[in-house]
This record gives C-alpha cells, structure tokens and sequence, in this order.
C-alpha cells in the first residue's frame, strides 16, 4: 500500500520540535531537501512497487532516496546512518518526517532494500531534473542582469552583427568535457593462488553441509585440507616467490579443487542441494567457473581469459587495465562522465573493460537534448581522438580538441596555441572532479557488494556531488544578496525582508 504524499511541501515552520525549537531554514538539509524534487520521483518510484493496494505500508520515496543521499553524504555505514537519523532532526526532516522522534525510522538492513528499489536510472533522471533547474534559475538570474545592464547600454551595434551572434548561440552554445574512470570496488587484490585457496575452502563447507544427514554412518570424503592449507601457506607467507614455485603451488590447489568438486557432484546425487544456503548455491557456481578458467589458463600458461573472475563474492567485478603509474590494473566498474559547466553526468557504466572514445557521440547527444544546442567545443583526451568522432564533431561544427591528424605543422599560429593551451586547462576541471568524487564522496572505493546495487551507488554519489555544488552556489548566492541588501540600507533604501 502507497499513500500520496509529496505533492504537499512541508515546510520548516511546520516541523514539530518537542522543546519548542524551530530548524533553522539556511541549514543545509534544509535547503537540500528544497532542491530535490520530489513529486517527480514519486512517480517513477511507484513503478518499482509491486502492489500499491496490498500488503505493508511502503516507505515513501522521500524516506528512501533521502536515507540514501544522506549515507553518501555523510560518508558513513547503514547502521551508522541510521543512528544519525535518530539524533539529528534536520535529518529527519530531510526524510520528511513531520516531527522529530527518538525512535529509528526503520531498521539499518532496511539500506539495501532501498538499494535494489531505487535503479541507476531513476537516480540519473533525478540528477538531470536537479541540474536542469539549477540551470534555469541561473539563467533566468543572468537574463535580469542583461537586461539591467542593456537598458543602461547604448543601441550603437548594427543589427546585423546582433544577429549573426544571436544564430550562432542558438546552434552551438558551452563546452563539454567528457573522460573515463574506474570505480574500484571492495576486494581483495586477486591472485590465482589466492582464490583457488578461497574457492578450496568454501568446497570444503558445503561439503561437510551436504555429508551432514549421512554423518556416523558413512565415511565422510576426503579433502586434504590440513595439507592443502599448509601448502598454500608456505608460498603466499613468502615475499616474492618464484614463477616455478607459484606454478606448482597454483597445480596442487587445482588438485583440490578438483576433487572437492568431484565429492559435492556425487553428495548432491546422494541427497541434493537443498542443504545449501542461496549464498552458497550461487558460489558452487561461480566457482566451477572460476576453475575452468585457472585451469585453461594453467594449460596454455597465460594470465588472460574471456570474463575473467577476480572475486568469488563479487563474480561481476573484472579487471580493468588504467595503465596509471601507481595502479596499472584497477577492479570495479569503469565509467564514462561528462562536465557541463561544473554539473556531473554520468553517461556510461559497464562492469568490463570498453573503449570509451565509442561514449563520446552518446554524450554530445544527451548534451544536445539537454541544452537544446550542440557543444561549441568538446575537451576530451588524446584516446577519444578516433577517426569517427572527428567525423562526427565536423558534420556538426563541433571543435574536437587534439592535434589534427597527419603530420605536425611548421609553423603553427600563436591564436591557435593559446586556444590548445586554454582547452587543456579547462580539461583539468573533469579530473578535479574525479579527485572529488574518489576522495570525499566514496568514488574511490564501491563497498556494495551486489552488481544493481553497486551502480546505485555510483549513480548516488555523482547526484551528491552536484547536490553539493548546487548548496555551494545556493550559500554563495544568499551571502551575495546579504551584501546587497547591506548597501542598500546603507544608502537610506529599505533592507529586503
């Protein structure tokens, strides 16, 4: 069941305070909990339910997003979330409850729940209504200002020259700068030897699971697994091993594992799976996986194979080579972002490795329908300069900053160096943002473990970071008008209230 709940805007006045305070309407929950809009969601959050007439009340989707926004906020875990929640009523406004209460608004493992039910694309169309109204507010503003400052200015310009400017805005207007990152997701560094040892191990409990009705009255499979864990640690506790030493010790896990597959085939024949937990069910096949790669990979003795698993509690994770000098191979979901104007958007996640020159039309496109214009420029790296998307940047008037193929010019026009040397310092603005996103908003390190869930947080966390430039600019702008209304009285005019 699904009351209607957000075309009514609770005010601060109106949150209840049991000792007679009232919030502060500048606080930054507050004003967060302005920007979004809501109603918008609720919509397409109504879809995800099932059932709007039967069963449990459902959580409002301010109450799910919000507790979402807040954890990436925030920076912390779900149960720590939770608690800030009980303590803080700004928060709980934030989540629209109507007065401050002592109680937990819902349980912590209630987070990942939130997390299925809201999807990457729910979230992006959120971040586009956001950016898209921060826009227009801007624009607006700056229209006001241009006609002030027109009604002072002298008519001198020919018409003429008005009007080619005016045409030249309206086809091609702003820059776009797009590049691509990895975001690392929370495992282990793999190794071959090292998840061979792990799969071993998680045989040996599903075994000892499935002989436990059969237990006193039949001898219980051999697995070896004193000797197998006392060979596995006489290299992995060595500093640098060698190749041949690795090797061996890769052979004999796969000897393990082996056989404890062999055991588990003929138990299930004996009395099924149906002792296994789901966790296990899912990881008995993901590991059968995982050995016929390691041991197609033993036999032709190479490290590379077709969707490689790189971890048995996240088998959608893979490797992703960066080629960066102080990690050249990453693990996690590479993502391909473009920057408007200081706005993030997230156009591209795949969890294996892609080319990412192949985004750069898809996000001149969506900044198209965005903008109602194409691009003046797109600043992109030397990787997006294939011969595709110069062709497409040309048929559309659209600079492409690099160097133009063949060889170099001789002698290369000082107007056209100081335009490369501007498009590479106004590029640096994706990279900054990339730093921000990894070192403040938990780009850097992706601690869900599912492959819905882990895309709801990237997502979650490019909708925070212009979430908070939004409050940066709405802060700036209220100390901006404080001033003026301080020069105001000042000169004898009444201050606005």
């Amino acid at each position: 069941m699904y009351h209607h709940s957000e075309h009514q805007m609770l005010l601060p006045d109106d949150f209840f305070l049991p000792f007679g305070g009232r919030l502060n309407p500048d606080n930054r929950w507050v004003v967060l909990a302005s920007l979004i809009p809501w109603w918008k969601v609720e919509e397409a959050y109504k879809e995800t339910l099932k059932d709007l007439t039967q069963g449990n009340q459902a959580y409002s989707v301010r109450m799910a997003l919000g507790a979402l926004i807040i954890k990436e906020k925030l920076g912390t875990s779900d149960r720590e979330t939770v608690e800030q929640m009980t303590e803080n009523p700004y928060l709980q406004y934030f989540l629209g409850l109507p007065e401050f209460t002592e109680t937990a608004p819902f349980d912590a493992s209630t987070m990942t729940h939130f997390r299925k039910r809201i999807s990457r694309e729910m979230i992006d169309q959120v971040n586009a209504w956001i950016v898209e109204d921060q826009q227009s507010q801007k624009d607006s503003g700056d229209g006001d200002d241009d006609d002030d400052h027109r009604g002072t200015s002298s008519s001198s310009a020919p018409a003429e020259e008005k009007k080619k400017e005016t045409d030249a805005a309206e086809t091609h207007q702003g820059k776009l700068l797009i590049d691509a990152t990895c975001a690392p997701a929370a495992i282990t560094y793999p190794t071959d030897l090292k998840l061979l040892n792990e799969a071993r191990e998680k045989l040996e409990t599903m075994i000892d699971v499935l002989h436990e009705p059969f237990r006193g009255s039949r001898k219980k499979p051999r697995t070896y697994r004193n000797q197998a864990r006392k060979s596995y640690l006489s290299i992995a506790k060595q500093k640098s091993p060698k190749r041949k030493k690795v090797r061996k010790a890769i052979r004999k896990q796969l000897g393990y594992v082996e056989r404890d597959l062999n055991h588990l085939e003929k138990l299930s024949l004996q009395s099924g799976l149906d002792r296994l937990s789901r966790k296990q069910y899912g990881e008995l096949f993901v590991i059968q996986e995982l050995y016929r790669q390691q041991r197609q990979m033993y036999d032709s003795k190479t490290h590379r194979i077709e969707d490689r698993i790189v971890s048995i509690h996240q088998p959608h994770v893979r490797p992703i080579v960066r080629g960066k000098a102080h990690t050249n191979v990453e693990f996690g979901a590479k993502l391909s972002m473009s920057l408007v104007d200081g706005w993030a958007f997230l156009d591209n996640l795949q969890w294996d490795a892609y080319h990412e020159a192949a985004d750069l039309p898809g996000a001149v496109e969506a900044y198209a329908q965005r903008a109602g214009v194409y691009p003046e420029a797109v600043l992109a790296d030397k990787i997006y300069l294939t011969r595709e998307n110069r062709k497409y940047c040309k048929e559309r008037g659209i600079r492409l900053t690099g160097p133009k193929l063949g060889r170099p010019p001789k002698q290369e026009s000082k107007e056209q160096k100081q335009i490369e040397k501007q498009d590479a310092a106004e590029r640096n603005a994706i990279e900054g943002k990339f730093g921000e996103g990894k070192r403040t908003y938990g780009l850097g390190l992706i601690r869900a473990c599912l492959r819905n869930t882990s895309e709801t947080v990237i997502s979650l966390q490019v909708l925070v970071m212009n979430l908070s430039k939004a409050l940066r600019e709405h802060s700036f702008f209220s100390f901006f008008m404080y001033l003026v209304q301080d020069v105001r009285c000042s000169e004898g005019s009444p201050k606005v209230a």
